[in-house]
């Protein structure tokens, strides 16, 4: 063992040996096509991209780019289908979820190993929290497909139609359970559009609902970057838009939307509060207080960016953050002793460092444990910040990274106010053994989803969404049905 010295505190750490996942479980294709009404084909242009490994920046794949004539012919094969699919008994409709989850697990080692390298996280994250929660929305969903009348959309709810779908980045295939396994529950029929940094997953998927036998047109995946996006939400012949992203981009589809009679989801960014009180199990919520922030990167949504601590255990709590921070490990994502993973990009590595410099810039002190990035890829070394004040811009705006933000309160009127002070409102955490506080302030706060003595905790289904600029409607759950039902 090594004894690392810092400061007056001394941690000791194991040396591990490198345990690399094996690649060879994954056949990346060297080329894309597009995924329209059950097969694949190239962009009617002819253009295609490449996707890169972000850790380091290694040529994956050449995938289609679909632009608006592709968008016209996927909408236009999800049109078609919806006839037969929407009229298909529950019950039908059912085993196809039920396949594709079973399918999901068998290859989920394969999909693991796909989503750390088209993304960077880890794969012990892929492999333990990604994957199965997938097959779980997809098994969940199954259920939900022959029992559409208990919803709470009327005795006999109603598909909508063809739903547009894009998804974001940072959970590709995570955040594409969310979205097609109700849609397709409810009788809809759907054209994604993933990210164009990671686009492999979804065409992964597409392979799969080939393999679970369901029908041409029902799924059709589109890839390109934001005019593909664009092109499909202002398709005239969508009926459901559903997105998950930044903030900026929703207020665009928003106005896009706006005027149509398009049914509208959004799930857009965060600033989730991460509350700990003096008498909370402080090793516990230091361990929530990790897993809120450097989960995925920092690259969350949902994230616990800003610790909001009670000033009697500030120093105590901070003490124990550092301690447990150098302890981490970044680098190789396929790894499996890594903790911390690659940025999934240039830009938004670039993002990050801007607002981390401007963290410094306002007055705020910078901390980060020792470690040595790796000199080819997109990294950003777990950093915490204190000394912070709500005006400071990285108190308010979404950094999307592994950066924490530190303020304190004393009261638990002051800990809601300062949480509930930014434009998002999508996360947030509370940390005491008072289950009475817990209650009251879960009311108190502006947040979609409150963990309570836990952080970034998931399950098919319980719904999930925000208020504010986090957006509007719920993905999981009973309540993730009806944005894709009417009522009859």
């Amino acid at each position: 063992m090594n004894d690392q010295q810092s400061g007056s505190t001394t941690s000791t750490l194991f040396d591990y040996a490198p345990a690399p996942e094996s690649r060879s479980v994954v056949d990346i294709a060297p080329s894309y096509g597009l995924f329209i009404d059950g097969e694949f084909r190239e962009a009617a242009g002819g253009k295609v991209f490449t996707t890169h490994s972000p850790a380091d920046e290694e040529v994956l794949s050449e995938v289609a780019y679909g632009q608006a004539d592709d968008v016209d012919a996927a909408v236009r094969a999800a049109r078609a289908a919806f006839e037969t699919w929407s009229a298909l008994p529950g019950t039908e409709r059912s085993k196809h979820l039920f396949r594709i989850a079973r399918i999901v697990q068998e290859r989920s080692r394969e999909l693991a190993v796909l989503e750390t390298l088209d993304n960077g996280k880890p794969i012990r994250e892929t492999r333990d929290a990604d994957l199965p929660l997938v097959a779980a929305h997809f098994f969940y969903y199954a259920g939900w497909a022959d029992k559409l009348s208990y919803a709470g959309c009327g005795p006999d709810p109603r598909p909508l139609g063809v739903a547009a779908q894009v998804v974001p980045w940072n959970f590709p295939l995570l955040m594409l359970a969310w979205k097609i396994a109700p849609a397709l529950a409810a009788g809809n029929t759907v054209v994604l559009k993933p990210a164009e940094t990671t686009p492999l997953s979804a065409l992964f998927f597409a392979d799969i609902c080939r393999q679970a036998g369901l029908p041409s047109g029902v799924v059709n995946i589109v890839t390109g970057d934001g005019a593909t996006g664009a092109a499909l939400v202002g398709h005239p012949d969508v009926h459901k838009v559903a997105f998950t992203g930044s903030t900026a981009v929703g207020k665009e589809i928003a106005r896009t939307v706006a005027g149509t009679d398009k049914r509208l989801t959004l799930e857009l960014g965060g600033k989730g509060a991460n509350i700990v009180f003096e008498d909370a199990p402080l090793d516990q919520a230091v361990e929530g207080i990790v897993g809120g922030i450097f989960f995925n990167q920092g690259q969350v949504c949902c994230a616990g960016s800003r610790l909001l601590v009670q000033e009697s255990v500030h120093d105590e709590v901070l003490d124990a953050l550092k301690r447990r921070l150098r302890t981490l490990r970044v680098g190789d994502p396929l790894d499996k002793n890594t903790d911390v993973g690659a940025i999934n990009s240039a830009e938004q590595l670039a993002r990050i460092t801007e607002l981390a410099e401007a963290g410094e810039a306002e007055g705020a002190e910078r901390w980060s444990p020792p470690c040595e990035l790796p000199e080819r890829g997109h990294w950003f070394a777990p950093t915490v910040f204190t000394g912070v004040g709500q005006a400071h811009r990285i108190a308010q705006e979404e950094i999307f990274g592994p950066v924490l933000s530190v303020l304190t309160f004393r009261t638990p009127e002051e800990a809601v106010a300062k949480a509930n002070n930014t434009p998002y409102g999508l996360s947030a955490g509370i940390w005491t053994e008072k289950g009475s506080r817990i209650l009251k302030l879960a009311n108190q706060l502006r947040a979609g989803v409150v963990w309570a003595n836990t952080f970034n905790k998931f399950d098919p289904t319980s719904p999930f969404g925000g208020y504010k600029e986090s957006g509007y409607g719920r993905e999981g759950g009973r309540h993730g049905l009806e944005a894709y039902l009417e009522h009859a």
